[in-house]
Order: structure tokens, then sequence, then C-alpha cells
């Protein structure tokens, strides 16, 4: 008994640690999730060139695929003035170096002139290249009215 009291002591780090590190990681791709809405906000495109990996891909709600240069100019485009960007019940799922985050979201702005606001859930894929945390790929719905 003593012995396999030891033994789990000495194995304890290597138990918790794993746990620990996900733990970390989660954190920060939810971190990651808000600066992106808070870059949208502020039309601030050199922060979300920094969230999104080069091959970056984003499919919508109507099935059109964009890409990191797309996505990095729609923000960049004063026309677009996001008033509210929210995303609620984010859980992450990490797998390693790679986590998926699915959650809800709130949105409403105005867009070219023309008000908009749309809820709906999101998927997006995050992974860690180079130890940076970076959204490879995304998809979102819009909650039927």
């Amino acid at each position: 008994m003593k012995r396999a009291l030891i033994i789990i002591i000495a194995m304890w780090p290597w138990l918790i640690v794993p746990f620990l590190a996900a733990a970390q990681d989660s954190s920060k791709v939810i971190a990651m999730e808000n600066l992106w809405n808070r870059a949208e906000l502020n039309n601030d495109a050199p922060a979300v060139r920094l969230l999104l990996a080069d091959d970056f891909v984003m499919t919508v709600a109507e099935g059109t695929l964009y890409n990191k240069s797309q996505i990095v100019a729609s923000v960049a485009d004063k026309s677009y003035r996001p008033e509210a960007l929210q995303s609620s019940n984010m859980v992450v799922h990490s797998y390693g170096n790679t986590a998926v985050v699915t959650g809800a979201y709130y949105e409403r702005g105005v867009d070219k002139g023309k008000a908009w606001e749309r809820r709906g859930r999101f998927t997006d894929t995050w992974m860690n290249l180079d130890g940076r945390w970076q959204c490879i790929a995304s998809h979102f719905s819009v909650k039927p009215k």
C-alpha cells in the first residue's frame, strides 16, 4: 500500500502537468477570440492579420469561402462599422497544438450604409504555429429570425 502511494505521489506531476497546460492553452485561445472581436470593433486590420494563419479560410452561412486577405480587407474597410461583437458560451476542445472553439455570437453594425444584426453559432479552429496561436479555419451559421 505504501509503495502504491509513493508511486502515485511520484507520478502526480506527470498526471497534472498536461491538464494544467491544456487549461492554460484554453485561456489563451479564449483571449484570442476576444481580441479578434475587439480588433473588428476597432477596424484594426493589422491585429486581425496577426490572429489569422496565412492559409486561413472562413466559411460563412451562405457557403461562401473567404481567405485571410479578404477578411483583413473587410475589417480595414471603414464602411464596415460594427457596433457590437459578442461571443458567449465558448467551449474549447483541445487536441495537442490544435484547439476547436465552439460558441454563440451576437453582432450588430452598419456595412456600406446598411444596418445589420444577427445571432448564431460559430466554430473556430486554432493551431499553435511556431509558438503562437493562430486561427486556421472559421465557420459560422446564422440563427433564423
